[in-house]
């Protein structure tokens, strides 16, 4: 075997900086890189999106962050727009069968996904392919010789599968075609290497025997990145938490103020995840936190600033930042904050969900129990609290919504 050279160890040591290349680890994938080198021929990137909702999240960046760089190392980057699988709903992670999306959902739901990622990756250089050009020309024999590569041993081997079965939940047959789709993908589109959060390591290592079973020589290895935690720093960030999640679509001031609300355990992930930071610089910032040399609010500043700055600019980031220094620093109110005209005899619950402050009355409720709703700066206590005769009052929910109250 011919020996490897240090230039392209070197480049898979740096794609595996947070993450884990399996089958192989560093070696088979500095080996992929040479024989792409020998050869001239750019590695195929691939990575799967089923567009279940219709906008990004800071999670779905780790992914994006690593494709950008291997795109730097002249690899080609195919995105493939799950427009098949996502009609049948991975069920990685998942307690129950996920309700399958229509066509029309899919479609309208991939709008606006590249328009998103062309903020970290050079979208106009990726291939993009949809699996539905294939899936759904298969025949029934095709479908057949795919199902026969594998055996319901392997689907059982998954956990969220195993532990459904010994939980006497249902499982439909639909579910184990899922991972049999992404695998198939792999096929089509001759993939090298998949990218995938960790809870992907069935799916994208089944694509691996699939390959093999259809013949392909050097079947593609796969590169796992971590799941992000939202900013509650528990579970991970995940649109079914609005809360907790952070939006490519946010405002500046929303993805700023969402940023500095991380507990200061989830500094350092989040630099390492989310920024270009080196690893000294995160091992300076782990001591300076443990030795209490610096507050951790002003790593999450410059945190804050940086991340902002990504999506929204520079000019929009100093702009978030001001605010935020303004109205959570200095106890101060927004310059820019509505004027909401109400029938006098309004509930106060009723209002935060019609604003949008609160995804629900429960949840209101919750802030308020927690002092977290204020009148002109005063805490509210009273969740029956109905609203007469105000005149330009202020109502603050959390730390960062504002309106100013009328009644009518």
């Amino acid at each position: 075997m011919t020996e490897i050279r240090e230039e392209f160890i070197e480049q898979a040591k740096m794609i595996a900086r947070n993450s884990e290349i399996l089958p192989g680890g560093i070696e088979e994938l500095a080996a992929k890189f040479q024989y792409s080198h020998d050869t001239g021929k750019p590695l195929r990137i691939k990575l799967g999106m089923d567009p279940t909702r219709p906008d990004l999240h800071l999670g779905h960046t780790v992914v994006m962050r690593k494709l950008r760089e291997f795109q730097k190392l002249g690899h080609k980057i195919v995105l493939l727009v799950g427009g098949a699988t996502a009609m049948v709903g991975d069920p990685s992670g998942k307690s129950e069968t996920r309700p399958a999306l229509s066509k029309e959902e899919v479609e309208k739901n991939a709008e606006t996904y590249f328009e998103q990622m062309s903020k970290v990756l050079d979208v106009s250089e990726a291939e993009v392919v949809n699996n539905a050009d294939w899936l759904h020309k298969m025949s029934f024999t095709e479908l057949l010789k795919l199902s026969s590569k594998v055996t319901v041993a392997q689907m059982m081997t998954r956990d969220d599968f195993a532990k459904r079965y010994a939980d006497g939940k249902p499982i439909s047959i639909v579910e184990f075609f899922y991972p049999l789709m992404q695998a198939y993908d792999s096929v089509e589109i001759d993939a090298d290497i998949e990218l995938g959060g960790t809870d992907q390591r069935f799916n994208t290592l089944l694509g691996r025997d699939i390959q093999t079973a259809y013949g392909k020589k050097y079947p593609q290895l796969v590169c796992l990145l971590p799941l992000l935690e939202g900013t509650d720093g528990v579970v991970k960030m995940s649109k079914t938490y609005p809360e907790h999640c952070i939006s490519l679509t946010d405002s500046a001031k929303d993805m700023f103020g969402k940023l500095m609300s991380i507990p200061d355990n989830m500094i350092t992930r989040y630099y390492s995840l989310l920024t270009d930071v080196s690893a000294d610089e995160l091992n300076k910032m782990d001591e300076q936190i443990a030795s209490s040399s610096v507050n951790p609010r002003d790593l999450k500043m410059k945190l804050a600033h940086t991340i902002t700055a990504e999506y929204h600019g520079n000019d929009g980031a100093d702009a978030a930042q001001a605010d935020f220094i303004n109205v959570v620093s200095n106890k101060g109110i927004p310059d820019d904050i509505q004027t909401v005209r109400i029938a006098n005899g309004k509930s106060l619950l009723d209002l935060l969900v019609e604003l949008g402050f609160t995804a629900s009355k429960g949840e209101a409720k919750r802030l308020i129990q927690g002092g977290g709703v204020k009148l002109d700066g005063e805490k509210v206590s009273d969740t029956g609290l109905v609203l007469e005769n105000l005149s330009e009052v202020v109502l603050q929910a959390g730390k960062r919504k504002f309106a100013k109250l009328v009644t009518e």
